[in-house]
Parts: structure tokens; C-alpha cells; sequence
């Protein structure tokens, strides 16, 4: 299913999209209102009857509907993994921002987090006019929402405790990035993470490898690569993390981005007021922000 929430005639609720891209109303169902975060956390009850109601037509079409981000509201910061893409860790080691250790590749997943109030929903605004450094870039990237949490999660069980994917953009002001010698105030401002449109749970997505990221600026193809391509799959992340601390249900790990980001031109190729910003990955859409 394709998990939206969406805001009409002054009301924000829960919905999904039906086969024709019409949003369908699924707040009644187990009074949802606008928690997504509830629907996963009782995903085992509550997606067969959504599914049962969408298939029957019994959910109401939403006319005027506005997109928002899936999750309003996310449990807690955002877990990102950098550099984890072969040729984008040392497209960044080589970028002059890089001020991490050690070679371009890492030998274990390097891990951030963007804070809550990070996220936007699609077309809506990202404020680029808020980074004094006027160096922002773009990271498109396949973003993991969490189902089943827990702990010492093992590799093999990793995928069952993944509810569904979603598009983000970790928007980055690279020399914040630098100066701080760190990475969460130059990822992790207002408005730097955009995602949507949809949330796709697990079971229609296929197989990750075989999808294919493209993130366009105006129009020109910037980034392309297969899932495939990842450093550390969705597994090892997964593992990673649940060993020094419990995921959640609801619990987002955005899993890195590939070559072509704007520190990887000579020059670089920032975003600046009037852009647009689209990334689009296999069966899970299209993701399009302006820049203001």
C-alpha cells in the first residue's frame, strides 16, 4: 500500500492511494486521525483492514487533497548513514568537506541524525535562504521506516522489522557541515528533509537492489545509481544501529546518498532560490521540493 497523509478543507488525516493516484480517507479506520506513527505501530491489525477497505472501495476519495510529509510526526530524530555509496564516499572524500579520518570507504557505517523538526512534506519549501553559507546541496536517498522495533537485531531478521520505504532528501549546508567538524547542524536544520510523497509498505516494494535513485535540479539529471550499489544494505544498517540502540516502531534510517550531489562539480553546484529539486526512486515515486 501507499501510505500518504494529507491536508483538505482544514483537516489533516491519514490516507492512502488507490490504484488511479486518488487519495482515499483512512482516518475511521481504528480512529487513525492523522498518526501515521499509530497505524505502524498496529500494523499487524490495522493493514488488513485498511487493505480490505481500499480493495472494497469503501474508503472515501479525498478531493483538493495536499500532500504532506507521511510521517507528521517522527518518534524521534532521523537516522542517516554517510558516505555509502562506493563512488559518492569518495566523490565527498575528494570534495575538500570531508573531515572525517581514515580512507574515502568506510569500514563500518558512519551514522547522524537529523532532528525531527528537519522534516517537510512534498512541494513544499526548502529554506535555502536560512544558511548564511549559501551552500546547500542536495542527497537524494531511500529512506527505511521501522516496524517491529528491538534490539541485537540479527541480519537475517532485519527485513522483518521493516514496515515500508520512503524518499527523502538530506538537504546539507556543506560548509555548516565542515565548520562544525560535525554533521548534524549543517543536515539537521528546519526544513533540510524533505519526504514523501508516499510511504510504500514492505511487501509491495520488490526487491531494493533492483530499484534505481535519480535526484534532477531544473530538470538536469544530477544523480543515478542502483540500490544495489550501497555500501551497507538495509540489513547491515538495521543491525548496525539495533546494537547499541533499541529502534522503534516508526523509527526512520535514510540509507545514503549517490555520486552526483552539488560538492561533487568543479564548481560546486549549490541550490539556490527558484530551484526545484526532484528525486525519484523505482515504484516509490517522485519527491519534488522547490527552493526558497
Amino acid at each position: 500500500m501507499r501510505l500518504v497523509t494529507f491536508e483538505a478543507q482544514v483537516r489533516t488525516a491519514v490516507g492512502c492511494l488507490d490504484s488511479e493516484d486518488r487519495v482515499r480517507d483512512a482516518s475511521g479506520v481504528a480512529g487513525l486521525g492523522d498518526d501515521m506513527n499509530a497505524l505502524i505501530a498496529g500494523a499487524d491489525s490495522l493493514l488488513p483492514v485498511l487493505r480490505q477497505r481500499l480493495d472494497s472501495g469503501e474508503l472515501p476519495v479525498v478531493e483538493g487533497a495536499t500532500l504532506l510529509s507521511p510521517i507528521l510526526r517522527p518518534v524521534r530524530d532521523i537516522f542517516c548513514a554517510g558516505k555509502n555509496y562506493f563512488e559518492h564516499a569518495h566523490e565527498f572524500h575528494n570534495s575538500g568537506f570531508d573531515n572525517k579520518s581514515g580512507g574515502a570507504v568506510p569500514e563500518f557505517p558512519i551514522i547522524f541524525t537529523k532532528a525531527t523538526t528537519s522534516v517537510i512534506g512534498p512541494d513544499q519549501p526548502i529554506p535555502a535562504s536560512a544558511d548564511p553559507t549559501e551552500s546547500v546541496d542536495y542527497e537524494g536517498e531511500l529512506t527505511v521506516v521501522i516496524g517491529k522495533g528491538g534490539r541485537n537485531i540479527s541480519k537475517q531478521d532485519a527485513l522483518q522489522h521493516v514496515f515500508g520505504y520512503v524518499i527523502a532528501n538530506d538537504v546539507t549546508s556543506r560548509e555548516l557541515q565542515k565548520r562544525h567538524s560535525q554533521w548534524v547542524l549543517g543536515k539537521g536544520m528546519d526544513g533540510f528533509c524533505p519526504l514523501g510523497p508516499s510511504l510504500m509498505t514492505a511487501d509491495e516494494i520488490g526487491p531494493i537492489d533492483a530499484l534505481t535513485l535519480r535526484t534532477e535540479v531544473n530538470g538536469e539529471l544530477r544523480q543515478e545509481a542502483k540500490l544495489a550499489d550501497l555500501i551497507f544494505d538495509v540489513p547491515t544498517l538495521i543491525t548496525a544501529i539495533s546494537e547499541r540502540i533499541m529502534l522503534l516502531p516508526g523509527d526512520m534510517i535514510a540509507t545514503g546518498t549517490p555520486p552526483g550531489v552539488g560538492i561533487g562539480f568543479t564548481p560546486p553546484k549549490y541550490l539556490f532560490p527558484g530551484d526545484t529539486v526532484t528525486v525519484t526512486i523505482d515504484r516509490l515515486g517522485s519527491l519534488q521540493n522547490p527552493v526558497a
